[in-house]
């Protein structure tokens, strides 16, 4: 069986913006991640996908909800007990250009963790170690006083995974990690992600705009839109069977190498601007831009349900059929 390590139960996070307005970034999302399993979040820009990464981290304060980790609720944490939650629990950034000091050499970026939670009495042992950490990523000892602006963006992000690495987490929160790379160096960097989690038995969850990358690395895969959760499954059945239209309309975008089955198949393209999430559409938050729109719709938001076995989904399509089971609870 196995051993769900955090679970995100009805979480919401709200931002209070311009003339005291609501921004609602994230409403009602239940998921959990199993232990050594990578667990994909996919989406496209702006529908809170990155927001959810930060609020499990408690770097945004919650505004309703549980994110619960190995049992614990992680916004109910002591001071003491935060600082060994981020021991387990460690970040990649985004963008590996801003989330680099550009003052510190990297050894000093990647020692910083080390030196704040006093592992190594030894200086020598630290600097062993930042060695090791760059090897392990594909660099060499060579690198550690040079300093991030000599590196190109995906030794950045390599430079970024050593030192998410630094106080060895059990899991690792990877924020969207390739969205500013070359598609060339997109492949050698999910590559390194796969193989570190088997050498050290890793949790991911992975956060990505790109469908076609997200499917490389994850086991399981959610699709967010506008702060929703509107499905959730395998991997691999993803892609087989989607059943909300947004996904079949992300699938749709991904480009094929064979010419003649590009050219054939069918795209299907979302009319219509993406809705506000300071004022969100009543209902299905997707009615505006989805081809299969219906009356109800507009009036009752879509029930999370189990269509096929492990297979969720929030959509008026599938009202009929088994499920309103809660993922987390399953």
């Amino acid at each position: 069986m196995n051993e769900k390590i955090l679970q995100v139960e009805n979480l919401k996070k709200h931002f209070t913006v311009e003339k005291k307005q609501v921004l609602q970034a994230v409403n009602d999302v239940s998921f959990y991640v199993n232990k050594g399993e990578t667990f994909g979040l996919v989406g496209e820009s702006g529908c809170g996908k990155s927001t959810i990464g930060r609020t499990i981290m408690g770097l945004y304060e919650k505004t309703a909800g549980n994110v619960m980790y190995d049992g614990r609720n992680v916004h109910e944490l002591t001071d003491k007990e935060k600082f060994g939650f981020y021991r387990n629990m460690q970040m990649i950034f985004q963008d590996p250009y801003a989330s680099l000091n550009p003052r510190s050499t990297v050894k000093e970026v990647i020692s910083e963790p080390m030196e704040v939670h006093g592992l190594y009495k030894s200086k020598r042992k630290q600097l062993d170690r930042v060695y090791e950490l760059l090897e392990e990523v594909g660099l060499n000892r060579d690198h550690a006083n040079r300093y991030p602006h000599e590196f190109s963006g995906g030794q950045r992000q390599r430079i970024g995974i050593a030192r998410a690495l630094a106080l060895d987490p059990e899991f690792i929160i990877a924020d969207e990690p390739i969205s500013a790379l070359d598609v060339s160096v997109q492949a050698q960097v999910v590559n390194l992600l796969k193989d570190l989690q088997m050498e050290k038995d890793l949790t991911f969850l992975f956060i990505a705009h790109d469908l076609s990358m997200v499917k490389q690395i994850s086991d399981r895969i959610g699709v967010m839109y506008l702060g929703n959760l509107v499905e959730l499954t395998a991997s691999e059945a993803l892609y087989e069977k989607p059943l909300h239209p947004y996904t079949k309309a992300l699938l749709s975008a991904i480009p094929i190498p064979d010419p003649d089955i590009e050219e054939s198949r069918e795209r299907i393209i979302l009319e219509g601007e993406l809705p506000s999430p300071i004022n969100p559409p009543s209902g299905c938050v997707f009615r505006t831009r989805c081809p299969m729109a219906m009356d109800i719709c507009s009036i009752e938001k879509p029930q999370w349900q189990e269509v096929e076995q492990a297979h969720y989904v929030a959509c008026h399509l599938y009202d009929h059929t088994i499920g309103n089971r809660d993922p987390v609870n399953t």
